[in-house]
């Protein structure tokens, strides 16, 4: 049974996450850091990342990107594996990352739901058809009205995932351009409204037909699903950068 701390255990993700796994032979949350401590939970809540002492074989995080500091620090001092959920992160923060993965294992996915990752690889292969033959790709992502970053964090690797050979220019905002569309950029457009839970589309617009691949959650159960999942196979590892496509196989 893989024991584990929940990082962000007072938001909506972490209450789902801990639900879940109360209903999952397969893990234990045995403890959660988080900025308030309301004492719904069921386990212990730490509010300063630092006094949190609990014996535990991965940290799972669904917080913020300003958390990420202390929370990199206390898995390279705790020697602890880390399920990262948390988008929006800055180019200094994806450098620590990476540093932190040369000394444990560290899984980052921007969507941990088996579907994303299924389309991850399919628009990946219908790119490599579409893209040289001219046509032009477009994505379109929605989201919640309390959602933090624009675009997604799924709308980037969706859009790494077609950018065939690192060719392509990300546009997020047209509005300033009185221009044609160049052939050699990629449109990323964020919805933002209601309590959509996620809803992701990557179309190939070529001359007289269009190719769409959509994929929408109708509840944030799915990505806590999967990091269950993801904890899982990730205690014990060794150090190293994993993503869903190892969980998944």
């Amino acid at each position: 049974m893989a024991k584990i701390i929940l990082h962000g255990a007072g938001g909506h993700m972490g209450r789902v996450v801990a639900e879940l796994a109360a209903a999952d032979n397969g893990v234990e949350i045995v403890a959660g850091i988080d900025i308030v401590d309301d004492g719904s939970h069921a386990f212990p809540v730490f509010t300063d990342i630092d006094s949190c002492d609990v014996d535990a074989d991965v940290v799972v995080d669904f917080s913020t990107a300003k958390a990420m500091d202390a929370l990199f620090a206390f898995c390279e001092k705790r020697s602890l594996p880390v399920v990262l959920c948390s988008t929006g992160l800055s180019d200094e923060q994806l450098a620590a990352l990476d540093a932190l993965s040369k000394k444990v294992a560290v899984l980052r996915s921007a969507n941990m739901s088996l579907g994303v990752n299924t389309l991850l690889s399919l628009v990946k292969k219908a790119a490599e058809v579409f893209a040289p033959a001219g046509f032009d790709m477009e994505i379109v992502e929605r989201h919640h009205n309390q959602k933090l970053d624009a675009p997604s964090g799924t709308a980037i690797a969706l859009a790494d995932a077609v950018n065939i050979n690192g060719e392509y220019e990300y546009i997020y905002d047209r509005s300033t351009r009185r221009e044609k569309r160049d052939a050699k950029e990629i449109g990323i457009s964020a919805v933002r409204g209601g309590n959509i839970v996620g809803q992701h589309e990557v179309l190939f617009a070529g001359t007289d037909e269009v190719i769409s691949f959509q994929h929408q959650a109708t509840s944030k159960a799915v990505f806590g699903k999967g990091a269950l999942e993801a904890a899982k196979f990730l205690a014990g590892k060794a150090p190293g950068m994993y993503d869903m496509q190892d969980v998944i196989g």
